[in-house]
């Protein structure tokens, strides 16, 4: 077949061809012979949205300097253009060089979020490579992953030949040296593993197997390989500003979900919401210097043109130098004009001078998350924040001028009681009652609880869809309040994440049977499948209620125990905290001893 003739006649059927051609501005091209490691950085999605992730901007920056190594990029391909690929033949394909997967050394898939895992399967097939790592030949490429969801990697396991987990700048470097020196010693794929694997924050899941007891429940985790770890320690890049970060940014040239140009701040958080995933995961806080991130945010406006710059971390307003790093970023965007994003701002540590520097130059949105209606249910979640908190922070930005307000919820927390519903219904009228005279559009968004993994809520029983379903109905009446609209997150989506999220190895037929059943782009409400994933787990055996409806107790063996993150017993301490709604302070403020600095 001639590819680039068939290529450009896929072209011209596709909705947008755009996301396919490559050739951006500061795209990468390598010549051959230049490297020896072949690296496929895969976003699980479709271009414009993973072109929106700052992740790949970093990775693909990191492992171009290296000299030895080429990164390129694969995207999921649109449905119209993966009909074309199946029907004329044509398998999944590198974005630089149109090279097809399988020809790679190694592909890396970021999993940020499970319901993105039938879009995995997805593209393996369209690459035509084997779903279960022990189908796979010796020339095919190693599949590795890393990425949030990589702490509980056990869905995946039978699949991925290895994760990185935790921060990868470091490790991924460190694993495609270790691939070059397998590559020369001759040995089998096994012997790749075996090298892999002793590097930290490794995990190579045909190492270990789990044991079961008669009730679905891990017995006992298995080595299969003696000099594998005994448990995985996650990757921690302790300083930030020593690692490489992208200032000749890839720029799109079709519009993404995000186009603008994004500087790190700090990573990890040290506020311990209960229910949050990343803020665990991430510990501990590790700053960038005020200096390096002026530097940075200059360079890349440069480089790449953006009208936008956007800061990022988990908590932009808990940054050190928060007020004075915005006040010389606002300067400069000003002189630039550039508008300045500043997502992820705390309602007790608001700037509203800040706020008001930002709102005398463009004017949007803002959004608090609340995420819990009674003070007694923060408590329990730890979201420290008080009823005069909310009131006053959005009476204070109202009065500056902003005029849309987004308000975010969750339900079916732990200890949650109809008082808590409530609780959120009489927050809205307050804030209602409160901007009344000012216009304020309000909007009400209402997630539902997903218990995570390395949390100290994964023990806790989730919803059901029903249930779920009932709160959904009871807000919905509740909040038909003039210049508020409510909308709500999918309950069906939640279950099956919530499967995804503490699902061990056993679930993984039922996620291949669910991908054989057409389903793919589960995060897209308009693509998910929620009967077709039902059926894949009846017909996998599977219990749907026991990895999402079941409490589990302290002693229970967790199929990601393999893993080691923040230690067990501070999230046991945490979880008990939280039964007696007692909150635990930020540990800006002192050491919690959640073991990550042990």
């Amino acid at each position: 077949m001639n590819f680039e003739h068939e290529f450009e006649k896929l072209l011209k059927k596709v909705e947008k061809p755009g996301r396919y051609i490559g050739g951006e501005i500061n795209e990468v091209h390598k010549d051959a012979g230049e490297y020896k490691t072949r690296f496929g950085f895969a976003f699980p999605d479709v271009y414009e949205i993973g072109m929106s992730y700052t992740g790949i901007q970093i990775l693909y920056n990191i492992l171009n300097e290296q000299k030895e190594i080429y990164c390129e990029r694969i995207f999921a391909p649109g449905l119209d253009m993966e009909a074309l690929m199946r029907e004329k033949g044509v398998p999944l394909f590198t974005l630089e060089t149109k090279t097809p997967v399988r020809e790679l050394d190694m592909v890396g898939f970021t999993l940020q979020y499970e319901l993105s895992y039938t879009n995995v399967l997805n593209l393996l097939s369209l690459a035509e490579i084997p779903f279960l790592s022990k189908d796979r030949k010796e020339n095919m490429p190693f599949i590795v992953g890393g990425g949030p969801c990589a702490f509980n990697p056990e869905p995946l396991a039978d699949i991925f030949d290895l994760f990185i987990i935790g921060d990868g700048e470091e490790q991924i470097v460190k694993l495609c040296e270790v691939h070059q020196e397998w590559k020369a010693s001759g040995e089998d794929k096994e012997g790749f593993l075996q090298r892999a694997c002793k590097l930290s924050g490794v995990y190579v899941p045909s190492f270990y197997e789990p044991v079961y007891k008669e009730n679905g429940e891990i017995r006992e985790i298995k080595k299969r390989y003696d000099g594998a770890p005994d448990r995985v320690k996650k990757c921690i890049v302790w300083d930030i500003n020593e690692v490489s970060f992208p200032e000749n940014n890839i720029v799109p040239l079709i519009e993404t979900v995000h186009d603008r140009a994004v500087v790190e701040t700090f990573r990890g958080c040290s506020r311990g919401c209960r229910f949050c995933q990343a803020g665990m995961v991430y510990r501990p806080v590790r700053e960038r210097t005020k200096e390096n991130i002026l530097e940075l945010s200059k360079k890349q406006l440069k480089a790449t043109g953006h009208e936008e710059l956007s800061l990022l971390s988990l908590s932009t307003s808990d940054y050190s130098e928060f007020e004075p790093l915005v006040t010389e970023l606002m300067q400069m965007c000003r002189e630039d004009n550039v508008s300045l994003s500043l997502p992820s701002l705390r309602l007790d540590s608001f700037s509203f001078k800040v706020l008001d520097e930002i709102g005398g130059y463009k004017k949007s949105g803002l959004t608090f998350a609340p995420e819990a209606g009674t003070q007694r249910l923060r408590d329990v979640i730890n979201k420290c924040i008080t009823d005069e908190n909310i009131y006053d922070s959005i009476d204070q930005a109202t009065s500056l001028g902003w005029s849309t307000i987004k308000l975010y919820f969750m339900i079916g927390l732990p200890t949650e009681t109809m008082e808590d519903l409530d609780g959120i219904v009489e927050t809205v009228k307050n804030i209602s009652r409160l901007c009344y005279k000012r216009r304020v559009k309000i909007t009400v968004s209402v997630s539902n609880f997903v218990p995570k993994a390395h949390t100290p809520f994964q023990w806790e029983a989730q919803d059901s869809y029903e249930e779920f379903a009932q709160k959904h109905n009871y807000l919905r009446d509740k909040l038909k309040i003039k210049g508020v609209s409510f909308n709500y997150h999918d309950s069906s989506t939640s279950i099956i994440e919530g499967v995804l999220a503490r699902g061990g190895r056993k679930v993984t037929e039922a996620l291949i049977k669910a991908w054989e059943k057409g389903n793919k782009f589960d995060g897209w409400s308009e693509h998910f499948n929620y009967s077709a994933w039902k059926e894949s787990f009846a017909e996998a055996g599977i219990d749907i209620d026991f990895y999402t409806a079941r409490k589990r107790e302290y002693d229970e063996i967790m199929p990601w125990d393999i893993i080691e993150s923040v230690s067990k017993e501070f999230l046991i301490k945490e979880n008990e905290k939280a039964k007696r709604a007692e909150t635990t302070k930020d540990c800006r403020q002192g050491c919690e001893q959640c073991g990550i600095n042990m």
